[in-house]
């Protein structure tokens, strides 16, 4: 025993075993709050972690689904290609960035070393295409035209090129059926971006590296439906990246199939057709200018009358889809977006806007008839109609003597447009309107569905514009600090314009009223906009949304979901007005300013119903335009810069409706020869291995009128146009490319 008794411990020791215990527990506490934080508080992330430490996913692409024509002919699909890659990822491990395996790969490629280099460069603001502006991680393709020698060549020597792939992948392809290409409608496809996979990784439908998205038309429009679910395999792998085990494997689900109400045989028609008639309006010598037509861009909408369905749609210039397939071409790219490229990825059809001209007169006829006029009243057409010392002229100066608002449309007279809407502007006040004018004639325009997007399933369609009291205020606004500074009275058109602006350019005028009743000074209006128009004066007034898309059919051909057509909204006229209407622009094809492009015309069976129109515009060769329907299809061209309706647009439209319907230029049919002489209604059917039995095309060959392999010419490159949405203009005062206030100055003088 101790000799120490009890009660000598001394006070020392009592500290220090209180300051152990007071160790371990804290010890002890610290490391229950680590393991709680780590096993329950952070538990599910680390376990997450730790489980991709040992799993490895292998993505196998899902086939996109193909997009097809009315019957079943694949406008867009895919083939199976030799598609060589490369990993940036291991690339960018080497000591030269992998420059001496893309060189090596180049010369087994047939490429320079730099075109390989750009290829998988990755895309910035600054950096000129081509570039990589998907995803950093996943492979990115340097060809896809790889032959089977030369991808021989990189999987046998594997030592010489680590990083580089060489495997088979479905890629996408645009056939042009009947060397229709259907460019601006159906779009192309590019690399998804690391910001969209962020966006969408919550939603429904989440991108894996390795997609390709649609970047505009149908490829945009029905991508989520196109793009299919890829197939993921995940393997279990030790720390030495060795696959002991798979752990899930999610098959591949194919894309479904768009079905469109596009016919691939009259899509190659109008295609040709526009394309012919820009051709020779480029052989008119324009007496106004001193020079020939520049006829530099155009298009053609063909509708279903009844529905909205659209059967072709073609603008021009155009380009060839393919260019976009496994990345495009420093070359390509520049000729489809370079300063001289006349910008051939817009789709005239929904984004080109002009003053429509005569065409417009549908429009002032309803809203002369809803202020209160009488259709069948008799109006003066002289060749010229005065307001104070401006003078407002007929086209070509022709006078009519007393007429009807119908005969009015039927010869296109201007002066009875001029003076309805001149009465009408001073019934609303004039230059001190009342506090709540009538407004009719913009009033109707809006009601027509103008200065509105028509709702066509296709991306980036645009508004036009109708130029009533709330845009020239809005416009004055934005522009009423240059008009003040650069106007001067008395100097030069634009000075003298600017001048009245910078005083006045709010208040509607008498001018603006006046040039607006016949589609002139600040109107914009699109082709699918009055195709919409035409067409539902032909069904009786209902405005069907117009759509390309008809069905989606799952790959295997199981699941079906029809694409029905919607309306948004009905013509605000009365069954006696709309009837009144359409025996004017029957008038106007047999006797009226259409009828010399229509002799021949089995009027009896197929009533012909047409509408002229040549719009001025400031600065430019005016532009034709042609607005037709029958009782099953609405056809509208346009031709900038290409001289009149009828002497450019009308061989071409009356062309178009022969094809159709099998007629000869004598106006004979032959039911054989009709492409379409009635909508097309039944769907394709598509088998369960995806397979479908689609009739051939053959291109169209206009001198036949039949079809015939050799017999026409593959629509090219098209030199020059006009441009985009409100383009920057120099005579316009405060115009810039992205302002929606921007518009041409009103032609035919102002007030």
């Amino acid at each position: 025993m101790s000799n120490i008794p009890e009660t000598g411990r001394t006070p020392r020791v009592q500290i220090r075993l209180v300051v152990i215990q007071v160790l371990v527990f804290s010890l002890l506490f610290t490391l229950g709050g680590r393991l709680w934080y780590l096993q329950i508080r952070n538990g599910k992330e680390y376990t997450d972690e730790a489980k991709n430490n040992h799993v490895q996913q292998v993505v196998q692409p899902a086939v996109r689904g193909s997009i097809l024509d009315a019957r079943g002919v694949p406008l867009a699909d895919n083939e199976t290609r030799l598609v060589v890659s490369a990993s940036r990822t291991e690339l960018m491990k080497m000591k030269d960035d992998g420059k001496a395996v893309l060189t090596r790969l180049a010369g087994v490629l047939g490429m320079k070393p730099d075109e390989v280099v750009h290829k998988i460069r990755l895309c910035d603001s600054k950096t000129p295409k081509p570039c990589w502006n998907g995803s950093p991680y996943q492979p990115i393709p340097v060809t896809d035209e790889a032959t089977t020698q030369q991808a021989l060549q990189i999987r046998e020597r594997a030592e010489d090129f680590p990083g580089i792939t060489a495997e088979p992948a479905a890629v996408r392809r645009y056939p042009a059926p009947g060397k229709s290409r259907t460019s601006q409608v159906l779009g192309y496809l590019s690399p998804v971006t690391d910001g969209e996979i962020e966006k969408a990784k919550d939603s429904d439908s989440p991108y894996l590296r390795s997609d390709q998205v649609g970047r505009s038309g149908l490829e945009r429009t029905y991508d989520k439906e196109l793009r299919g679910k890829a197939g993921v395999t995940r393997y279990e792998v030790d720390n030495l990246g060795r696959v002991i085990g798979q752990a899930r494997s999610d098959a591949a689900v194919p894309g479904a199939n768009v079905v469109t109400s596009i016919d691939a045989r009259v899509q190659a028609v109008a295609e040709w057709e526009l394309h012919n008639a820009m051709v020779e309006a480029r052989k008119v010598y324009d007496k106004n200018t001193s020079e020939n037509y520049k006829a530099d861009a155009g298009a053609v909408v063909v509708m279903e009358a009844k529905t909205g369905r659209i059967v072709a749609m073609a603008s021009q210039p155009d380009y060839d889809p393919n260019a976009w397939v496994g990345g495009i071409s420093a070359k390509d790219y520049a000729a489809l977006t370079g300063k001289d490229s006349n910008f051939p990825l817009l789709n005239r059809a929904i984004q080109g806007q002009a003053a429509p001209g005569s065409i417009f007169k549908v429009v002032s006829s309803t809203a002369a008839v809803n202020a209160g006029y009488d259709f069948n009243g008799r109006y003066p057409c002289p060749s010229s109609y005065s307001i104070g010392n401006q003078v407002f002229k007929n086209f070509e100066s022709q006078g009519h003597g007393s007429i009807t608002i119908g005969q009015a449309l039927e010869v296109s007279c201007d002066t009875v447009y001029y003076a309805l809407a001149h009465q009408q502007w001073q019934k609303d006040g004039g230059m001190k309107p009342k506090k709540n004018p009538g407004d009719w004639f913009y009033k109707t325009a809006h009601q027509f569905g103008l200065g509105a997007e028509t709702g066509i399933d296709l991306p980036n369609e645009v508004t036009g514009r109708v130029p009533d009291r709330q845009w020239k205020q809005s416009f004055w606004e934005a522009n009423k600090d240059w008009w003040c500074k650069y106007g001067k009275k008395g100097g030069s058109y634009v000075q003298q314009l600017s001048y009245e602006n910078c005083l006045e350019g709010n208040l509607m005028r008498a001018g603006d009223s006046v040039n607006y009743s016949i589609g002139q000074g600040d109107t914009l209006v699109t082709p699918i906009q009055m195709a919409t128009i035409y067409a539902a004066i032909s069904n009786g007034g209902t405005l069907w949304n117009p759509t390309v898309g008809k069905a989606v059919i799952s790959a295997d051909g199981k699941k079906t979901t029809e694409i029905a057509p919607k309306s948004h909204g009905r013509l605000p006229f009365d069954a006696d007005t709309r009837e009144l209407i359409d025996e004017a622009l029957a008038g106007v094809a047999t006797r009226g300013t259409a009828a010399w492009r229509f002799g021949g015309w089995p009027q009896d069976k197929i009533p012909m119903h047409a509408k002229t129109g040549t719009a001025e515009v400031y600065g430019k060769q005016t532009t034709s335009w042609f607005a037709t329907y029958t009782k099953d299809y609405a056809i509208v061209m346009t031709i900038a810069q290409g001289g009149t309706g009828s002497g450019a647009s009308g061989p071409a439209v009356r062309n178009i409706y022969d094809a159709l319907y099998g007629l000869d230029d004598a106006g004979k049919q032959d039911l054989k020869r009709a492409l379409l002489p009635q909508p097309q209604k039944a769907l394709p059917k598509i088998e369960a291995d995806g397979s479908i039995d689609a009739p051939k095309i053959e291109p169209y060959d206009p001198e036949a009128g039949k079809v015939d392999p050799d017999g026409v010419k593959q629509v090219a490159d098209q030199p020059g146009g006009n441009q985009p949405a409100d383009p920057a203009d120099p005579a316009v005062p405060g115009k810039k490319p992205d302002d929606p206030l921007a518009g041409p100055p009103a032609t035919r003088g102002r007030l």
